[in-house]
């Protein structure tokens, strides 16, 4: 099976790509940046919106592509022109922050309405996922939908000092404070991208995966508290938490409102029965309390991924000396 992947070595998609290799698979990998660890795969090291990849596109068939880093309703556009009548199918990766929530049932499921009125990035990827499905019904690409949560490799999946940050572990090493909003105990679903490749593999040239969406995350749910806990217990320390309310963080730095508000300032927890159903071997198998270790054994095998950065050190200073005031 010929497959091509736009992107391919991020967070998520790098433990799929390995995944895709290990099985055999023929992988090309179109990113900018070469194909970094993934052995055994094929680069076409360029930018997708070049002239330089139209032309080198137009030589190939492809059994299955799969975008990776396609955001919006253009993204898509550009890719209906580039595939159509090239490929068998076309997955692309949208997100599950896409869904409404709080939505009809305490579970997501593919049925929960589409909708996020706080985050633009969202928005985005439902307008994308929109055109695709037209594009689909016109005839012009067999598309497959696929939907991640909040996964993590080499990224903490964290609010605030998280991410590509490792401002949170720092102040949790150094018995500082760290920010957790609303009370911590509403719940999350955080997956490890070796699971999510295990189910995203299985869809890949999937003939019931054609015209369908899917959701791929860990059956594991925690409350922030114990997310940020089980992260300071990994990393050999406490973490003392300050909790602050989602609107007031907000408040204090706007660029927090998709993120929050958008997304983890509501409990998210996934019926993965569809997936189960078309992947039999799907599974998560890596508890967050495992899988965050590895994490943090990537970020300290390089101290130059162990960026602090000085403006989210004052947000979380400053929220935790107003939070003190407050209960002063």
């Amino acid at each position: 099976m010929k497959i091509l992947f736009i992107g391919g070595t991020g967070n998520i998609s790098n433990s799929t790509s390995k995944l895709c290799v290990a099985k055999g698979l023929d992988l090309w990998l179109l990113n900018r940046s070469g194909l970094q660890d993934i052995t055994g795969a094929t680069s076409l090291q360029m930018d997708i919106n070049s002239a330089q990849a139209a032309s080198e596109l137009a030589n190939h068939q492809w059994d299955v592509v799969v975008n990776w880093v396609a955001f919006t309703e253009a993204d898509i556009e550009r890719d209906i022109a580039l595939f159509s009548g090239k490929t068998k199918q076309y997955i692309y990766i949208s997100s599950a922050s896409c869904y409404l929530n709080p939505g009809p049932t305490p579970f997501i499921t593919e049925n929960t309405p589409r909708e996020n009125p706080f985050w633009q990035y969202s928005r985005d990827k439902i307008a994308a996922e929109q055109r695709l499905v037209r594009a689909g019904s016109e005839q012009k690409l067999p598309y497959t939908i696929v939907r991640p949560s909040h996964t993590y490799s080499t990224v903490f999946p964290l609010t605030i000092g998280g991410w590509n940050e490792y401002t949170a572990v720092d102040r949790m090493k150094k018995g500082l404070p760290v920010i957790v909003q609303g009370d911590g105990t509403s719940l999350w679903t955080v997956t490890h991208a070796d699971d999510f490749a295990i189910g995203m593999v299985g869809l890949l040239g999937h003939p019931k995966a054609l015209f369908e969406d899917f959701h791929i995350t860990s059956d594991e749910f925690l409350s922030w508290n114990e997310i940020y806990q089980q992260l300071a217990q990994a990393a050999g320390c406490e973490a003392k938490i300050v909790h602050v309310t989602s609107d007031r963080i907000c408040q204090k730095d706007p660029e927090y409102i998709g993120t929050l508000l958008g997304d983890k300032a509501v409990s998210t927890i996934f019926d993965n029965s569809k997936i189960k159903q078309l992947v039999p071997e799907f599974k998560a198998t890596i508890p967050f309390a495992e899988g965050i270790k590895r994490t943090l054994a990537y970020f300290d095998a390089d101290p130059a991924r162990q960026f602090i950065d000085p403006a989210t050190v004052k947000l979380i200073e400053d929220l935790v000396a107003e939070t003190q005031q407050l209960h002063a």
